[in-house]
């Protein structure tokens, strides 16, 4: 399948509109992504013509929307290569499942003197859940080091795994550096030293294939309003092994099987039990609609085309002075950069002024920006709408504030 650009980016209402009386180059989608029009009728066409409750409902539209929910959970387990649809949890993004695996597995399987290494480049969903439920049990967080090119230092893994490590959790790609982890090889490792896995893969899904089966993890986490889909959706993947051993992390309805006041509660088969309350239904047909999206485009030819256009950018923007690129040469969706002596922030707004939209700010990133020794980082992100002529305007104006703040 070949990709033919203009016709993706005709499938994105918001693409066509002017910022600042420029044509709008959205710079933007590591943050969250525009959605296709398919994604949008989808949600607007089940809440026009098939909402309902779900679950339990005896009448025909509650049982409509229930198949519709479950099969895009069936459809996910597709997508990520599961091994069935009970290994596909719902939850509102990456943020809130890795809190459920840190609350509910950590809960129950940490104890003082345990450890869980993570890396000096997650993303704070990655880094605060984990600080969380290691003060709760007095468990230890241990990290990863970043090297001078902006990759991770896995010298320091075989060290930093002993008897007592329990977890190691990392990003498939940083959302800072675009730096591409091998988090197979990593899996491997701990998987041999008898340690759980978990993959943040906010930043990876949309841009290649993903099969949690082969990379051998036990728990995969993305949020869909970056691959093309609603905001407040998510998944979480975990090894149904993991999962029936887990409890609820939160409760209420839909999670249960039985309640009795004097009898207690008892609970629903994962992963139902770690789905409390009214699921996000109406953004559950939309993720259903975006992982559609995606797979008829083809994730290959979407890494190809993504790649070309990354290798391009680069190229233009050795040419702007006084610009500093960070991270590895090798990577995915995101060029994180600085502008000599001039704040993010002052760079992110000159940008809108020419219809430019890219992040400025820490990214959520704290302890990577200690590392480089900045308070903040400019980050334009690249996806398969994103066109060569963006990536022209971005070093134009880039040069251009060069020359004019000097």
């Amino acid at each position: 399948m070949s990709f033919d650009l203009t016709r993706v980016r005709a499938q994105f209402p918001v693409l066509a509109r002017e910022v600042n009386g420029q044509p709008l180059a959205y710079l933007d989608s590591a943050a969250s992504a525009q959605k296709p029009q398919a994604v949008i009728d989808a949600e607007s066409h089940f809440y026009e013509h098939g909402y309902a409750a779900v679950h339990r409902g005896i009448h025909t539209l509650s049982a409509e929307a229930t198949t519709d929910m479950e099969n895009v959970r069936t459809q996910a387990a597709r997508f990520l290569n599961a091994a069935s649809p009970e290994e596909i949890v719902f939850v509102k993004g990456t943020t809130e499942a890795i809190n459920l695996v840190a609350n509910s597995w950590g809960g129950r399987q940490l104890q003082a003197g345990d450890n869980i290494i993570i890396t000096e480049m997650e993303h704070h969903a990655n880094i605060v859940p984990w600080q969380m439920v290691a003060e709760r049990t007095g468990a230890e967080i241990r990290f990863i080091p970043l090297t001078e090119t902006g990759e991770l230092d896995l010298s320091v893994l075989p060290q930093l795994i002993d008897s007592r490590t329990r977890m190691l959790a990392l990003t498939q790609v940083s959302n800072v550096l675009g730096t591409i982890n091998p988090v197979k090889e990593i899996i491997a490792q701990a998987k041999a030293a008898g340690v759980a896995t978990l993959i943040d893969g906010a930043q990876a899904v949309m841009h290649e294939k993903v099969d949690v089966q082969d990379l051998g993890c036990d728990f995969y986490a993305f949020s869909g309003h970056k691959i093309y889909g609603p905001s407040g959706i998510g998944i979480l993947y975990g090894r149904k092994e993991m999962l029936d051993q887990m409890p609820p992390w939160e409760g209420g309805g839909s999670m249960i099987a039985t309640v009795s006041l004097t009898e207690g509660t008892t609970y629903a088969a994962a992963p139902w039990r770690f789905e409390a309350g009214s699921p996000n239904t109406g953004s559950i047909i939309g993720l259903g609609a975006a992982l559609s999206w995606v797979s008829a485009l083809g994730l290959d030819v979407i890494h190809e085309r993504e790649q070309a256009l990354m290798r391009y950018t680069l190229d233009k923007l050795a040419s702007v002075p006084d610009l500093v690129i960070y991270g590895p040469k090798e990577r995915a969706g995101v060029i994180a950069f600085n502008l000599g002596k001039h704040h993010a922030y002052d760079v992110g707004s000159f940008l809108d002024q020419y219809g430019i939209a890219i992040r400025t700010g820490n990214h959520c990133a704290m302890p990577l920006m200690n590392h480089y020794g900045v308070p903040a980082m400019c980050r334009a992100s690249f996806v398969l709408y994103n066109s060569e002529e963006e990536a022209d305007r971005l070093a134009a104006g880039l040069t251009r504030i060069h020359r004019l703040l000097g």
